[in-house]
């Protein structure tokens, strides 16, 4: 069996597969409920054979949202509707996960394709704070911030166990907490955005405690057979570095973390922006360092997009499983397909005969085929 394909242990829960969905902003959804859209999108992935699934980033405070479109997760009326998307991954064999972030300063963010003058609500509508732990400035000065008092800090603590407990009712698997890309906790994490003086800034221990807070929250609320992630940009460009994250990696896992999501950049430039040209799987050799200084699981992200690649990347032990996102969105029976191309299922037992019996009939008749059927098989590519 390719070790792409073979299944993984995390507390109670068991992957079928390494083969994650990433967490993909949609901008689909209707003052942060879940509509059809996220039903039909997430499903898909699902039934396309992914071990694990991840909904987009979803948004644990009320105050400040990022993106108009963004799901959120600040209500109890917002569950009901994630139990739908829940419910379909399910059924489709796959698990559940879900991304808990907070925007932070990067909150009433245009979306990606639109220009940086087509901003959400206006400057004083109070459901969209940008927040920071400093005055520190921005990389293009797009709008100014508050500076978090200490009671800001513990309210958005209570909406991060709010939020945890209602992903737990929401029936969700896995849970990851952001803590990369120059969002809220991020910002507290780096020496180039954190120049707070009182207990969350200043040295290693002071800044990382808000996200060590946070996690020490997160696992207490969240079910003991439930694993827990939480993401890293394992270096910024910016002044956090590998080492320091290997530093916090080993405090996470005091803390009960399972899997750290490599990923890098984000406080300024691109998210992914820490001055080498992307490659693929640029981003690997990071998940592998964790792995190898800590024993921790990693999950890895970045241009991973051949099976025999990401087969090697479990197989060699850089990590334990890996993520793929718009590679999903290109294709998202990539599962599916890499199955076949490994040679792990060949007559797609994987799936459910609605798929499974067809599929298999579809590969019969193909593989009955003469070249002369169709002709030159060049003039078909």
């Amino acid at each position: 069996m390719p070790h792409l394909f073979s299944d993984l242990a995390i507390r109670g829960t068991r992957f079928k597969n390494r083969i994650v969905t990433s967490p993909m902003w949609q901008y689909r959804g209707a003052d942060g409920h879940v509509t059809d859209w996220h039903v039909m999108h997430l499903g898909r992935f699902a039934e396309g054979g992914a071990g694990l699934v991840f909904q987009e980033a979803t948004t644990v405070d009320g105050l400040a949202r990022g993106t108009e479109g963004d799901l959120g997760i600040w209500d109890d009326a917002h569950v009901p509707g994630l139990r739908r998307v829940v419910d379909v991954i399910h059924e489709s064999g796959a698990l559940a996960g879900i991304q808990l972030g907070h925007p932070g300063r990067k909150a009433r963010s245009p979306r990606p394709w639109e220009p940086p003058s087509a901003l959400g609500p206006a400057d004083d509508d109070p459901e969209w704070q940008l927040l920071a732990p400093s005055a520190s400035p921005d990389h293009d000065d797009r709008l100014p911030w508050r500076v978090m008092t200490l009671a800001d800090i513990e309210r958005v603590r209570r909406c991060w166990r709010d939020a945890v407990e209602r992903a737990d009712a929401a029936g969700y698997d896995v849970l990851e907490i952001h803590g990369a890309h120059g969002y809220l906790l991020h910002t507290f994490l780096s020496p180039a955005s954190n120049t707070r003086t009182d207990d969350y800034g200043g040295s290693f221990d002071a800044r990382t405690r808000l996200l060590r807070e946070v996690v020490g929250d997160a696992r207490a609320a969240w079910p003991d057979h439930k694993p827990l992630f939480v993401r890293l940009s394992c270096v910024d460009g910016a002044g956090w570095t590998i080492d320091d994250t290997l530093r916090l990696a080993r405090v996470l896992a005091d803390l009960g973390v399972d899997v750290i999501d490599c990923s890098t950049g984000g406080i300024t430039g691109s998210s992914l922006d820490t001055g080498a040209p992307p490659s693929y799987g640029y981003q690997v050799p990071y998940a592998a360092a964790i792995r190898e200084a800590t024993s921790m699981r990693t999950m890895a992200v970045g241009l991973i997009v051949h099976p025999r690649q990401a087969d090697h990347i479990v197989g060699s032990g850089q990590a334990d499983l890996v993520a793929l996102g718009r590679e999903m969105l290109l294709n998202p029976n990539w599962p599916m397909d890499a199955a076949q191309k490994l040679g792990a299922d060949t007559g797609f037992s994987f799936h459910g005969p609605h798929l499974s019996y067809w599929l298999a009939r579809r590969r019969r008749s193909v593989d009955d085929l003469l070249p002369s059927t169709f002709g030159d098989l060049d003039d078909w590519r």
